[in-house]
């Protein structure tokens, strides 16, 4: 087993979680955590120093992405990674072509927003979704509070929308030091990510918290959206041992999620549920409903909308095509009877 140096190791996000798949690892072995993925190209980083690696043809544990924790060995002049640890934690989401992770090892998500045209509730649910599905923490984060509008309005509005165990920050990116607000979650050997749109204040945020100096851009003159500037993820590291991970702003975001993980975004509806007259309520026009007259109107239509997805993405593709066919039933059935009343 290689030798472990902790408190280096710990101030770059290692764990007593990785120990144990390293009995196998051999005294060549280095011990790094992927910083960045470009194509074939990784930058890894041993807490000591940074260096450029690539990944060994015969690898069977997948494609290393940013956050994870790697063995890598040199050969032919360069580094290679020849085994990636099993992660504590993958962020993921859904595609069409199956499920995409987008970081490794990560303990909180930062799912930031801004209180101007980029304010949107339903993506914030989404992106709560997203992350509590993968076992990460939530924080809530509204920037732009010094130029957007109705700033104390939309921050009360979501959070009377959201349930109180997400917290909700407001602050200025650019303003930001890791002994401020966001100090308790920027302990040592902790690791966030950061999610939101383009433009909303991630690499501006991300360079306040740890010295980077990554480009930054603004926002689109009359829709405030943002450009993208920051093409790739990457991990960077805070002066008091905490680690960030800064993400391209995405424009999809379906959770990679089961209905009991989504429960866990809409804790209010699944509580209020329980004193449904009907265990297969839909919460729309059944009687003795315990939700629909209590849950905002919008956040109760969005659960369905998330719902349905959920469900869509489970089924096989027999199943799908079988709901195709059963809809197309109905709706033939519908416009017959819509001729026949037109006949009588």
């Amino acid at each position: 087993m290689i030798d472990l140096d902790f408190p280096t190791l710990h101030r770059i996000g290692f764990k007593q979680h990785f120990v144990s798949q390293l009995a196998a690892a051999m005294p060549r072995h280095r011990l790094a955590r992927v910083t960045s993925v470009q194509r074939d190209e990784f930058t890894l980083d041993d807490g000591r120093a940074s260096f450029p690696a690539r990944h060994a043809r015969f690898v069977s544990t997948g494609q290393a992405v940013v956050g994870d924790w790697v063995l890598a060995t040199p050969g032919q002049g360069d580094w290679w990674i020849d085994r990636t640890l099993d992660a504590f934690t993958r962020l993921s989401r859904r595609t069409p072509s199956g499920s995409q992770v987008l970081a490794s090892n990560v303990d909180t998500a930062l799912l930031l927003m801004g209180l101007d045209n980029d304010f949107n509730p339903r993506r914030m649910e989404r992106c709560i979704a997203l992350v509590r599905a993968c076992g990460l923490e939530a924080v809530m984060v509204l920037t732009k509070p010094d130029i957007g509008s109705e700033v104390e309005g939309r921050s009360a509005q979501l959070r009377q929308r959201i349930p109180g165990d997400v917290p909700l920050l407001s602050l200025i990116p650019a303003q930001q030091l890791d002994t401020g607000v966001l100090a308790p979650w920027l302990g040592a050997g902790q690791t966030l990510v950061l999610l939101g749109s383009s433009g909303v204040g991630k690499s501006t945020l991300t360079n306040a918290l740890t010295g980077s100096l990554q480009a930054t851009g603004g926002t689109r003159h009359g829709d405030d959206r943002g450009r993208h500037t920051t093409t790739a993820r990457s991990l960077h590291r805070c002066p008091g041992g905490a680690c960030i991970i800064d993400t391209p702003g995405l424009r999809a975001w379906q959770p990679d999620a089961d209905e009991d993980a989504l429960e866990l975004t809409f804790k209010d509806i699944a509580a209020l549920a329980e004193g449904c007259q009907f265990r297969d309520c839909r919460h729309a026009s059944e009687p003795g409903c315990a939700v629909r007259d209590v849950v905002d109107a919008d956040r109760l239509q969005h659960y369905r909308k998330l719902l349905r997805e959920v469900r869509r993405a489970e089924q096989t593709a027999l199943e799908r095509i079988a709901e195709r066919g059963k809809w197309k039933v109905l709706m033939k059935e519908a416009k017959q009877r819509g001729r026949d009343k037109r006949g009588r």
